[in-house]
């Protein structure tokens, strides 16, 4: 009698654990590497194209590494011919990295993202741009 009242409270406990669970996994999306470009000595621009393979996001993420660079605005490009220019306007040492960036109008293909960037600082190592997106 009395194990199968054990039974009656342990199993609706276990079922809210693991409802919790599951919903903590899928709220921990993983950002994508989208792609990468090395960067110029010089004031410059750069572009990665991205593909409609890569689905459509809601969030990007810049991360510079190897050197420093100032980064200035980001321009996005979507599928549908829209832009989106984000004002940046950051000093990025190696390692450092943008906010999170919430796109304009939710899911969005995106066809290339440009960024406006100069290298006059003291880093002797060309810097590389890596851009994330998120789903």
């Amino acid at each position: 009698m009395k194990n199968r009242k054990t039974q009656k409270l342990v199993l609706p406990f276990l079922m809210i654990l693991f409802l919790v669970g599951s919903s903590f996994t899928s709220a921990k999306i993983k950002w994508e590497h989208l792609g990468s470009r090395t960067v110029k000595y010089k004031i410059d621009k750069d572009v990665i194209k991205i593909t409609a393979k890569n689905g459509a996001f809601k969030k990007l993420k810049v991360k510079v590494t190897n050197g420093s660079l100032n980064m200035y605005r980001i321009i996005v490009q979507y599928g549908n011919g829209e832009k989106q220019e984000i004002q940046v306007k950051k000093n990025f040492t190696k390692g450092g990295a943008t906010r999170v960036i919430d796109l304009k109008g939710n899911k969005r293909i995106i066809r290339d993202i440009t960024f406006f960037y100069d290298t006059k600082n003291l880093s002797n190592k060309r810097a590389k741009v890596h851009v994330f997106g998120k789903h």
